[in-house]
């Protein structure tokens, strides 16, 4: 009696198709991670913002502002808040990643308004023995003008 080959059925094929492209996405993630110095990222060292080399002058400037010896680029540019911290450095992460490796990111570099309501959040965060008097309603929305308003040099001197 002759063997039948069994050929593989649509699902088989189909669930193979799957498995080799999460392979690929994997691999390639993992390589990008680790290429890009990706677990730099999830620390505190204002070193590893100047991994990519359009961030050099914004960490030069950070080294010669007022605040280079109280305040990380993590302290001002991520929310306090310890869920909030991680949500903005993986929104952070993701477009910065995207801008910088495609290229599309204006020039000079500008901050982006949900990230000037967590600088702002920061500033009022660290200052709010000072500033609580000049804080309206304590939205920063309808309180006016934004600290970096007045302040721009504070945390990137010479920008």
């Amino acid at each position: 009696m002759p063997s039948r080959s069994r050929q593989p059925t649509r699902a088989t094929r189909r669930l193979v198709f799957a498995a080799i492209l999460l392979g690929i996405f994997v691999g390639l993630g993992t390589f990008t991670f680790g290429y890009g110095k990706g677990g730099a990222y999830l620390g505190n060292d204002p070193g590893a913002c100047a991994n990519c080399h359009v961030m050099q002058e914004a960490y030069d400037s950070w080294l010669n502002s007022s605040h280079h010896a109280v305040a990380t680029c993590n302290d001002c540019h991520l929310s306090h808040h310890p869920i909030g911290k991680w949500i903005t450095k993986a929104d952070n992460g993701f477009f910065h990643s995207l801008a910088f490796t495609t290229g599309i990111y204006p020039d000079p570099l500008r901050i982006k308004p949900r990230n000037q309501r967590v600088t702002h959040a920061a500033c009022i965060h660290c200052h709010a023995d000072l500033v609580h008097r000049t804080l309206l309603t304590g939205d920063p929305e309808q309180d006016g003008p934004r600290c970096a308003h007045c302040h721009s040099s504070v945390g990137h001197a010479a920008r």
